[in-house]
């Protein structure tokens, strides 16, 4: 396997739990230095909330970004100071992954970026108050069938739109949440598999996260971004950015942008020609995703230590 067939890839929010990183830290000098250098960064132990919670301190916004960030570069440099650096030819990441792929892209210094996705949570609970917005998963529909339904129940003032498009038949929606509801009700109503709200606090990646773009914009401009060395494939374009300028003008987009995720990694696997998928950091949700939507291509996940010798080829067929 050559370096230019691979991308890794890195998970968003969703894919943390505490516990996670502790095994890197432990085994890993580089891994150590960056749960280390996150402390030193944001001012407070993340590390011990990382490791030890309690998790609904963890399951806060404002808390679960930089961690979930942290605990994917330090897997990532677990991985290169094992030697397994210089496998990949793209990165890319899920919605807040696509912070640690710009970190291991050596587009964006780690403190900086720690910096940057703690005050993006800060302002993405801030943009709407709880209670206003809502989100929703939908599955066994289309993505065109999931628009048209979010495009029915928008009404007036009060709207719903596509989020995350996370494989061909499991979008994500967000909105006000009466919106949302009606969309849950249409979908069922469509023949949608399952269609639930989300439990979570905000509408991200909707047009409500208007103020959290406002207020991350100017930190984004203000933060050093260089060239990455490697193209970094971007959520809301679907497409491979080859410049720092570049990088950051998709971070502002993607606040309230949808997270393109299927046709992210359909242009890895065509276009660029990826056929092994790594899942850097906590979890195996995008190691799921992409088995669905690259078929026939290797996807695995290295979330431990102990998963390091899947990268040599002897495991990475089998199913995590």
């Amino acid at each position: 396997m050559t370096a230019s067939h691979t991308a890794f890839v890195f998970p968003g929010q969703g894919s943390q739990k505490v516990g996670m990183g502790k095994d890197w830290f432990d085994r890993s000098p580089a891994a150590r230095q960056a749960f280390e250098e996150a402390d030193e960064a944001l001012g407070f132990a993340l590390s011990q909330l990382c490791f030890e919670g309690p998790e609904e301190d963890l399951q806060l916004t404002a808390n679960t970004q930089p961690a979930l960030l942290v605990a994917s570069v330090a897997a990532y440099r677990g991985l290169v100071e094992a030697g397994y650096g210089d496998l990949a030819a793209v990165v890319a990441g899920h919605s807040l992954g696509e912070y640690s792929a710009l970190v291991a892209a050596d587009a964006l210094d780690l403190s900086d970026a720690l910096r940057l996705v703690r005050r993006r949570g800060e302002l993405m609970q801030e943009a709407v108050p709880v209670g206003i917005g809502g989100m929703a998963a939908i599955m066994g529909l289309s993505v065109a069938e999931v628009g048209n339904v979010a495009q029915d129940a928008s009404d007036g003032d009060q709207v719903c739109t596509l989020a995350n498009m996370n494989s061909e038949l499991q979008t994500v929606l967000a909105g006000h949440r009466p919106a949302v509801e009606r969309a849950v009700a249409l979908a069922r109503e469509r023949g949608a598999k399952k269609a639930v709200m989300l439990p979570v606090s905000a509408p991200f990646h909707s047009p409500l996260m208007a103020p959290a773009r406002e207020g991350l914009e100017p930190l984004l401009r203000a933060a050093a971004f260089a060239d990455p060395r490697v193209p970094v494939v971007t959520n809301v374009d679907a497409a491979p950015v080859t410049t720092g300028d570049a990088a950051r003008e998709a971070l502002i987009r993607q606040v309230d942008g949808p997270v393109r995720w299927t046709e992210s990694v359909e242009a890895m696997a065509g276009a660029l020609a990826v056929d092994r998928f790594v899942e850097v950091g906590p979890g195996k949700v995008l190691t799921g995703l992409n088995r669905r939507i690259a078929r026939g291509r290797r996807c695995l996940n290295i979330s431990s230590p102990d998963d390091l010798g899947k990268l040599d080829g002897a495991s990475e067929d089998a199913e995590d």
